[in-house]
């Protein structure tokens, strides 16, 4: 259930605690701040020394005010703080603001007091943002906590750093966006992440959420928040290194990385992920048109060659498709333009703007009718004209006007038709370009801003996504994580797997002989990567060849026990490879691609949440680079891609229910074109 945070964002009064006349101090500028909407509610400045602070009385104590205080900010040395928390909670506070740093980010004693905060701060029903937090603001109650101004709009910034939050702001304000909440997340060491994700789902004010985040605290919890916000949520974050210290002892945990995980999580959550500031600014600037695309069809429209072509590689780079534009399309095109454009995409005016700059909207009219076209993008010299003014010899002036009147004319061809549409233009700042961007048609300086644009239009679905997959009850506790006990837990979870038998020695390598036909496979057990210490031995055909394996084998390498397992058909099969590795904070997570001895070779491989449904585990091997290799290549048969899948759910179903187990692999996964089969497995305690 979403905690309650009404006293956090819309208090009845506020007081300040630590409020200084001293500029050098934050309670001077959140004080200050504070102040700005005196008549929204009552504001209590607190200063220990008592007197005046900003030309207001001050109060040396919280109990000095002689009534509740339903928000407080706490901006004091490290040493009072817990004095000024007890206090807070004695005056009735609901919600606390911790500015104070000083906690965890400074080692074990530090959490321990923080810890301790926070449970008096539950305890007594109230909430705590922070420590170390900077401060919060929400325009649309005229709340102004933090230390700068934002700008009011749409935009709910939940961040990790206050500088990032400044940029941001600056690069906001040319498409007209600006915050309607801004939450310094500082510790959350009470309210998280999560907390305001939902809390801000369910803001009127709010259109789209922005989240800077270094630590997530619970990732599959701020998954499943994104995914049922019912509105954009766009992430920037860092640090997506390695997953963990620890060295990886199987092909998944040597192949995922921190980085994979938050790309899945964000896939499967409908969370745009963003690496830069930029790019955040780009991606907002998109989805506050709050107009998105039916597909990823998108016309490219130029008014030059070489702007055309470097727009449709950067589409394409994006994600997005250029296709040729049909028959219909291109006689409608042909219909406003003239003989010397080009209508295949890029459609080009080739000259017709210097003519007449109309035939701008007018092909834009085209494209955004066509029902072949998902998006436009527009780019090249639009915008030039008005900017030159009276330049361009004695038609500048004729120029611009017209330039002017198709700005205009396309606005009405974008809202009779509201299909995306963005701009790249040499001159952004220009009026015509403004006429545009004031009517919600985001305009660019850039064209990979553009295509990202419409990448991230294209994206975003109406009811947005279902999110990871809820994890299965826990299981009985995996005891033994030997070779034959892994297959066992797997097999009795419905993974397919040739028969085999454990031995140790040479009768009973006979006795096993005798149970299945051959040909054989031979593997040494309890070697930690089995091929490269040359423990397996295949094709097998008899008893005899087998006796001979094993002989040889047990001289070299000496392993306490073997397995005999009966040979798969490998004829027209492909090799997978199917992994968990369990991420600190968002659980485990699948990895599937292109397995056998080349795994780490072609790092052709995928990931997702786990458990990942059958449907979700089709569509990532689908989506792999060397794909083409399921469907049937040089003659060779399909495999059944949709039987893979199954025991893709199967596995990360049997990993994710087994919280004792950090690693879980089978690789190779054998699939023919009649069925999956795993020929190998393994399991790394936690």
């Amino acid at each position: 259930m979403a905690r309650d945070l009404s006293a956090l964002f819309a208090p009845k009064s506020v007081a300040v605690v630590g409020a200084s006349d001293d500029p050098a101090k934050y309670g001077h500028a959140v004080a200050a701040q504070a102040l700005r909407a005196p008549l929204r509610r009552p504001v209590h400045l607190v200063n220990r020394r008592g007197g005046t602070v900003l030309g207001r009385p001050a109060a040396r104590s919280l109990a000095e005010i002689g009534e509740p205080v339903e928000l407080v900010v706490v901006s004091v040395p490290g040493t009072g703080f817990e004095e000024a928390v007890d206090s807070a909670l004695e005056c009735g506070a609901r919600a606390i603001v911790a500015i104070t740093a000083g906690f965890a980010e400074t080692g074990a004693a530090g959490l321990a007091r923080q810890r301790a905060v926070a449970e008096r701060v539950r305890e007594a029903g109230a909430v705590l943002v922070g420590p170390n937090s900077l401060g919060i603001a929400d325009n649309t109650t005229e709340l102004y906590l933090a230390s700068d101004t934002f700008a009011p709009g749409g935009v709910a910034l939940l961040s990790q750093s206050g500088n990032l939050a400044l940029e941001l702001q600056l690069r906001l304000a040319p498409h007209g966006l600006g915050f309607s909440r801004f939450v310094s997340l500082g510790n959350q060491s009470d309210i998280t992440l999560v907390d305001l994700v939902e809390d801000c789902a369910g803001h009127a004010g709010t259109s789209a959420i922005a989240v800077y985040a270094e630590d997530f605290g619970d990732g599959r919890a701020f998954a499943r928040a994104a995914a049922a916000a019912g509105k954009p949520v766009v992430l920037l974050t860092a640090g997506r290194g390695l997953a963990s210290a620890r060295s990886a002892q199987s092909h998944t945990g040597a192949l995922t990385t921190s980085a994979d995980v938050v790309a899945a999580a964000c896939r499967e959550a409908g969370v745009e992920l963003v690496a830069t500031p930029r790019e955040m600014t780009v991606v907002l600037a998109a989805l506050g048109t709050r107009v998105r695309a039916g597909g990823r069809r998108t016309a490219v429209f130029t008014d030059g060659g070489g702007h055309g072509v470097v727009a449709a590689d950067a589409a394409e780079a994006a994600g997005l498709e250029v296709p040729e534009l049909g028959g219909a399309t291109r006689r409608e095109l042909r219909s406003v333009l003239w003989e010397q454009s080009a209508v295949g995409n890029p459609v080009d005016l080739a000259g017709m703007g210097e003519q007449d700059p109309r035939s701008y909207s007018a092909a834009i009219g085209a494209l955004l009718g066509a029902d072949e076209v998902d998006a436009v993008l527009m780019t090249g010299y639009f915008g030039g004209y008005a900017a030159a003014g009276g330049g361009l010899g004695g038609g500048g002036a004729t120029l611009a006007a017209g330039e002017g009147r198709a700005a205009g004319e396309i606005v009405g061809h974008w809202r009779a038709r509201p299909k995306p549409l963005v701009v790249q233009s040499m001159y952004p700042a220009s009026p015509s370009c403004r006429t545009l961007a004031d009517a919600g048609i985001p305009v660019f300086s850039s064209t990979e801003d553009a295509s990202r644009a419409l990448a991230a239009m294209a994206s975003q679905r109406p009811g947005g996504r279902p999110g990871p997959s809820p994890l299965p009850p826990a299981a009985p506790a995996l005891r033994d994580p030997g070779y034959h006990a892994v297959r066992g837990l797997l097999a009795a979870a419905g993974v397919p797997f040739p028969a085999a038998r454990e031995i140790t020695g040479e009768a009973e390598l006979l006795a096993a002989a005798a149970e299945f036909p051959g040909p054989y496979v031979l593997k040494a057990l309890h070697l930690l990567h089995k091929s490269d210490a040359g423990g397996v031995a295949l094709r097998l055909a008899g008893r005899d060849d087998l006796l001979a394996a094993y002989r040889e084998m047990h001289a070299r390498l000496g392993a306490p026990s073997y397995s005999v397992e009966a040979m798969a058909d490998l004829s027209d099969g492909v090799e997978l490879i199917v992994g968990v590795n369990r991420d600190p904070r968002f659980g485990p997570v699948a990895m599937v691609g292109l397995g056998g001895v080349l795994t780490e070779t072609l790092h052709d491989v995928a990931f997702s949440l786990a458990p990942v449904p059958a449907g979700r585990a089709g569509r990532l091997l689908r989506g792999l680079r060397t794909a083409a290799l399921l469907s049937g290549v040089r003659g060779r048969p399909a495999v059944d891609v949709d039987a893979a899948a199954e025991v893709v759910e199967r596995i990360t179903t049997v990993a994710a229910a087994h919280p004792e187990i950090a690693e879980l692999e089978v690789n190779p996964l054998l699939v023919r074109p009649d069925g999956a089969l795993a020929l190998d497995c393994r399991a790394v305690p936690a």
